[in-house]
């Protein structure tokens, strides 16, 4: 009775979720894990934003009893070290899926990662370097996650409805936008190891549930009505069985513009959203002056209306398309540019609206939303120019867009040198992030396509794109099939 399409859904949903509250969860308790240091803050200061008390002291931010000795680069070493792994698991994700499909991959990663939150308090006592090593441990296994669930969508998702179903891999901003206030909650209540605790034992709940209803293709699907695995068949434009057994075209892959493309523009997206995600709490705390029960609130809400618009993005995507308002490459273009160079214009924004901290909640909000865009846009794109491969495509294109993952924190805290609470320190990161966000669009507006790739196809090129005759086909009265492509079509038999 419930679509098999629909489960899936669901499950990418979640998994995405539970996966990014074990990742991030460190980002915000951080904060109260390591020992305040000790500053004194006067009122005449232009560089933070606390407000002052009718007593005339100013309401620094709250200690709330960290003790790890961690300088600044160590923080940024533990904060990054997720990354680091993360960027090499992306190609061994993609042929892992190939061969072992994504049940296993994405299941086994998950648990990995679980069971290594639940190690992280213990490590952090003992040292910052075991710490590190789980964080590398997740990151390797989170990268695989990237590729499988890219690879599933090929096999499962119909053209037409691949846009909506990318909006499932959005359950990573409801994960974002729930840690943060539950980590603010749990470190308020009950300590920061809370934590570590509560996000490893949700995502091994979880593998539990992925185990007993995840499969790799509708073909090994034990319970899919014959009607809807019909449907999906006659849609897409692979195979699992026959994916499965195609050598992946790396060279074509590596020489492909559309691809490095992908990769290129979303380096800058990832490097304005981990702006966000991993500099943002400190942000929010040193300048802002937030507890950390209204810091994790306030940190992770934009992400919870991310989800939404990024529902929104994809529909309309998929609108302009099958509507025939805009080709498929100019739509993943305009869903592109929303998504870094308006959020790269906007935390130019931040660095001049000062102590107005009403305007720039706003701007941060709307920032952090239209980045999701980009899951109608060039992250959807992938999909587009290889069906067939997916996974090893997302898996090169994430090799070069998630390094700045990494890079991002890690040349923010190299900025801001120990003088995280001065506010002249955290422009030059907002100048630099939006710089690399604007930047690295121009790539993808000169080299993205929407077309299938030739190499896609092992067995040779198709005779017509094969994708916008999925998204517009309309049968005729004599058995053709008109195929529309940009302001031209064709009568094919």
């Amino acid at each position: 009775m419930v679509p098999a399409r629909l489960v899936l859904y669901l499950l990418s949903w979640s998994g995405f979720l539970v996966s990014f509250m074990m990742r991030n969860d460190i980002n915000l308790t951080i904060v109260a894990m390591v020992e305040q240091p000790n500053r004194k803050y006067t009122n005449a200061s232009n560089e933070y934003c606390f407000v002052v008390e009718e007593s005339g002291n100013v309401s620094a931010p709250v200690d709330y009893g960290g003790t790890l000795e961690w300088s600044g680069r160590v923080q940024s070493y533990v904060l990054a070290s997720f990354y680091w792994a993360y960027i090499v698991s992306q190609v061994v994700g993609g042929l892992a899926t190939q061969k072992l499909g994504t049940k296993r991959v994405f299941g086994y990663a998950q648990l990995a990662t679980a069971l290594c939150s639940l190690c992280i308090p213990w490590a952090a006592e003992t040292h910052y370097g075991f710490v590190i090593a789980l964080r590398f441990i997740q990151g390797f296994a989170s990268g695989l996650t990237w590729p499988a669930m890219y690879a599933l969508v090929g096999h499962w998702i119909p053209v037409p409805e691949r846009s909506r179903f990318m909006s499932s891999f959005q359950g990573f901003s409801i994960g974002i936008g729930i840690t943060y206030p539950l980590c603010g909650f749990l470190i308020a209540q009950l300590g920061w190891r809370s934590v570590f605790y509560t996000t490893g034992s949700i995502g091994a709940v979880w593998c539990l549930i992925w185990y007993l209803l995840a499969f790799d293709s509708p073909e090994t699907h034990p319970r899919i009505s014959l009607r809807e695995q019909q449907y999906i068949k006659e849609n897409t434009v692979n195979t699992y069985a026959n994916s499965r057994t195609q050598a992946v075209p790396w060279k074509a892959i590596l020489t492909s513009m559309p691809a490095w493309s992908i990769g290129i523009t979303t380096f800058g997206r990832i490097w304005v959203h981990y702006t966000f995600i991993i500099p943002g709490p400190t942000y929010m705390k040193s300048i802002l002056g937030f507890s950390i029960e209204k810091n994790g609130l306030l940190s992770g809400a934009p992400f919870i209306c991310s989800y939404i618009a990024s529902v929104l993005f994809c529909y309309v995507a998929d609108k302009l398309v099958t509507k025939n308002y805009m080709s498929l490459t100019n739509v993943r273009k305009l869903m592109t540019a929303l998504s870094q160079v308006v959020p790269g214009i906007l935390v130019l924004l931040i660095s001049y609206l000062g102590c107005d901290i009403g305007l720039v909640l706003v701007v941060w909000f709307l920032a952090v939303t239209l980045i999701t865009a980009s899951y109608a846009g060039a992250m959807a794109n992938v999909v587009d120019i290889a069906p067939n491969f997916a996974g090893p495509v997302l898996a090169f294109a994430q090799t070069i867009h998630m390094t700045a993952s990494f890079l991002s924190p890690q040349a923010a805290f190299l900025m801001l040198d120990e003088k995280e609470h001065l506010m002249s320190s955290w422009r030059m990161v907002f100048y630099v992030t939006g710089f690399i966000a604007i930047s690295t669009y121009a790539v993808y507006q000169i080299w993205g396509t929407g077309d299938i790739q030739p190499w896609n196809f092992t067995n040779g090129p198709v005779n017509v794109l094969e994708q916008e005759e999925l998204m517009t086909d309309k049968p005729s009265t004599n058995g053709t099939v008109l195929i529309k492509n940009g302001t031209n079509s064709a009568s094919v038999a």
